[in-house]
């Protein structure tokens, strides 16, 4: 049997099933309250330089914007699921997007401001994974204003956020936020109803677990890799591998 329905009820479909989170959000997840700060964490892009010795359909960021662009992607979901102004900080690893912009000859660090311009977030550039645990900790006065949201777009394995990943040295990161880092995040400074989801390869295999234990907020994770693939379609990133699942 064929069912046919119209293409706005069909366009409503999607866009309802796209709204606050990737591969079928389970209705027990809380959503922080607009107020709460909500961050979002990009990694940085690999060098062609460095990935032009791998197998040629093996190569990571062919393209410099995937972390980027899905993180813009995520922040416009979020701005249209509130339909208020939602308090998002947007935590960029600048070294990654300067060589990466001498490498292809483009403005890159302009192109990203320009997205903070029009969606009107807070921009916050870091060099390493202690920058992120300090900003967490004390970017803002946390007695008054808690950690609602924290979601992470980049490269990264079982144990850590890796912000550099291929950028200085092939397949290696000199900076990064590993799991036995995260002791140093004060766990006072979540809200009771916070979100967190790493949207890296194998987070869900180690670094989710770790997460949970320091913080007490639940970490949704892959078991396995995730695909940026399909970012130009505004195309939030997927599991790729057969066995993949997210964490709960």
């Amino acid at each position: 049997m064929r069912v046919f329905i119209s293409s706005r009820t069909a366009l409503f479909a999607l866009l309802l099933s796209a709204l606050f989170c990737v591969e079928k959000t389970s209705a027990k997840d809380k959503l922080p309250k607009p107020s709460d700060e909500y961050i979002i964490i990009t990694g940085g892009p690999a060098l062609e330089r460095w990935e032009k010795y791998r197998i040629k359909n093996q190569r990571h960021d062919q393209w410099w914007g995937n972390f980027v662009r899905a993180s813009r992607i995520r922040i416009d979901q979020l701005q249209r699921y509130y339909k208020e102004p939602v308090n998002i900080t947007w935590m960029v690893y600048r070294p990654g997007y300067v060589t990466r912009a001498t490498e292809d000859g483009q403005p890159l660090i302009s192109f990203i401001e320009s997205v903070r311009d029009k969606y009107k977030i807070r921009l916050i550039w870091f060099d390493s994974g202690d920058d992120v645990i300090r900003y967490v900790n004390n970017g803002k006065n946390r007695s008054q204003l808690k950690v609602g949201g924290f979601e992470y777009f980049g490269h990264s394995n079982k144990y850590c956020f890796v912000f550099d990943y291929s950028n200085e040295v092939l397949g290696a990161s000199k900076s990064y936020l590993h799991q036995d880092m995260l002791s140093g995040i004060n766990r006072n400074v979540f809200a009771k109803r916070s979100f967190a989801k790493s949207w890296g390869c194998h987070s869900g295999e180690s670094f989710s677990a770790a997460f949970k234990k320091s913080t007490g907020v639940k970490m949704v994770g892959a078991i396995g890799k995730t695909d940026y693939s399909e970012v130009y379609k505004q195309v939030l990133p997927f599991l790729s591998s057969s066995y993949g699942k997210w964490t709960r």
